[in-house]
């Protein structure tokens, strides 16, 4: 350290004659004898002094001790974040752009346990006090390809970082990734971090996390922060690409914690409100606060895991389940929900469907259970001319397209009525009382096939052969396509 402390007095003694000579000289500026001093070259050698000042000031850190700056930052980091770095490696210095330490192989510890390893970080200090180790002062820190382990008992940890003051220094995270782990240690799913940072926002006098992330390739971006005098925690969620806006507001003044949850969808708005604590998870989902056009309601079970949702609405909107850019189906086709360890039961009541108002009556019930997606029991009505049931069904993908597969049942009520509707000839109206059926729907494609078609428990292999041909597609909104292809297998049944 001596020879630190002797090049520290050095540069003193250099800066106290270049203010002496400072003060002395631009005393005697005036007009009139400007051009002299400039000939004298006195002001170029004081540009030259004070560039060479400048640069040995920044270039001090070079000198410190390793081992004693190295405690310094690890220090000044758990103070400032609440972080328990380690820096195996050695830390190197760079003035520039500005003041700031490098490492490479870094870790975070929690309890010894490590939770991050980092491919590099970058270290950013005051331009001020660099004269002491001391007083040295972190400004900025740059986490760069990390890769974070994460799991039901360290879950929030980058929620519980937004508790630190970020007056004065900024968290910034890159090109990292988040691994989420069960019990196990199994992963269960890879949130890629593009570009996270922690900072004060001088405006709303708050800390802020502001975050752009891919999750199952889906791009999207989180904002956070604490109202910790009124215990309020609010959140934004982006998915810019399914227009979908997701704001939170959550009080947890109380052991049961009490939320808001607004969604905008294509300028769409709804609302949610729920409670919750450790062991439970209610809600209510509705469009509006007064005559709702629908109403949801919701349990999850955290220990053992269940959940059950039920709802009840004027009219369900099939473009949510057969527009392949609608949320819904981006969810399927991401395999997010062919979890094992996740299982619920969804059940919809509607009058009608949107579009399609001659089907009444909807009730739609749909289950995962072991990684696996059915609607099962499913049923809907035709006016008052026949009721329609889904059994045996599972949606799944197969080479990146989303597909229905399952059994129809359709039982006849008004056969005559049919017949009129269809515009079937007389002599072709026989008496039908049920139609059994398998079906495949392609949602990318739009297209369905119908096989294994039985009448009356009659299977008749002339009509199986002819719909086996007949493939609906991109004509489901069509009645006289439909129509037309009835009479067809009808004609070819009974004629």
């Amino acid at each position: 350290m001596s020879k630190s402390i002797f090049f520290v007095r050095f540069l003193k003694n250099i800066n106290k004659t270049i203010n002496n000579l400072l003060e002395k000289n631009l005393n005697k500026l005036k007009f009139n004898n400007l051009t002299n001093i400039a000939r004298s070259n006195k002001i170029f050698l004081i540009f030259v002094a004070l560039i060479i000042l400048f640069l040995s000031y920044i270039l001090i850190p070079n000198i410190y001790n390793q081992d004693e700056i190295s405690k310094k930052l690890e220090s000044q980091l758990i103070n400032k974040f609440d972080l328990n770095f380690n820096f195996p490696q050695k830390l190197n210095y760079n003035f520039f752009p500005r003041p700031h330490f490098t490492s490479k192989d870094s870790i975070i510890l929690i309890n010894q346990d490590q939770i991050s390893s980092i491919k590099k970080i970058k270290i950013f200090v005051s331009l001020e006090n660099l004269f002491s180790i001391k007083n040295i002062e972190i400004k900025e820190v740059i986490l760069e390809n990390a890769n974070f382990n994460l799991n039901a008992q360290n879950y929030n940890f980058f929620t519980k970082i937004l508790d630190n003051n970020f007056i004065d220094s900024n968290l910034k995270i890159q090109n990292s990734n988040i691994f989420f782990k069960n019990n196990d240690g199994e992963i269960l799913f890879i949130n890629k971090i593009l570009n996270m940072k922690y900072y004060y926002d001088m405006n709303e006098l708050k800390n802020i996390f502001y975050s752009e992330n891919e999750l199952f390739n889906i791009p999207y971006v989180i904002e956070l922060f604490n109202n910790k005098k009124d215990k309020k925690f609010v959140s934004k969620l982006n998915f810019k690409f399914l227009n979908l806006q997701i704001k939170n507001s959550l009080i947890y003044k109380h052991k049961i914690k009490k939320g808001i949850t607004e969604i905008i969808y294509n300028k769409l708005k709804s609302t949610i409100s729920y409670k919750t604590n450790n062991s439970f998870f209610e809600f209510n989902f509705f469009d509006k606060i007064e005559n709702p056009n629908f109403s949801y309601n919701g349990m999850i079970n955290f220990n053992p895991f269940y959940s059950n949702f039920d709802g009840i609405t004027n009219e369900v909107n099939l473009s949510y389940f057969l527009n392949q850019n609608s949320l819904i189906i981006q969810l399927l086709k991401s395999e997010l929900l062919n979890n094992k360890n996740l299982n619920f039961d969804l059940n919809i009541n509607a009058k009608k469907i949107n579009d399609y108002q001659n089907f009444i009556n909807i009730i739609l019930n749909s289950k995962i259970e072991e990684g696996l997606l059915d609607i099962d029991n499913t049923k809907f009505g035709w006016k008052d001319y026949a009721k329609f049931k889904l059994s045996d069904t599972l949606i799944f993908l197969n080479n990146g397209e989303l597909i229905l597969d399952g059994k129809l049942n359709i039982e006849v009520l008004d056969y005559e009525e049919i017949y009129k509707f269809l515009l079937t000839p007389k002599n072709f109206r026989n008496e039908i009382k049920k139609i059994d059926l398998d079906f495949n729907f392609n949602f990318d494609q739009k297209t369905i096939l119908f096989e294994n078609i039985r009448v009356d428990d009659q299977l008749n292999k002339d009509l199986n052969n002819i719909m086996k041909k007949m493939i609906l597609k991109n004509n489901l909104k069509n009645k006289i396509f439909i129509k037309n292809l009835l009479n067809e297998a009808i004609e070819n049944y009974f004629g």
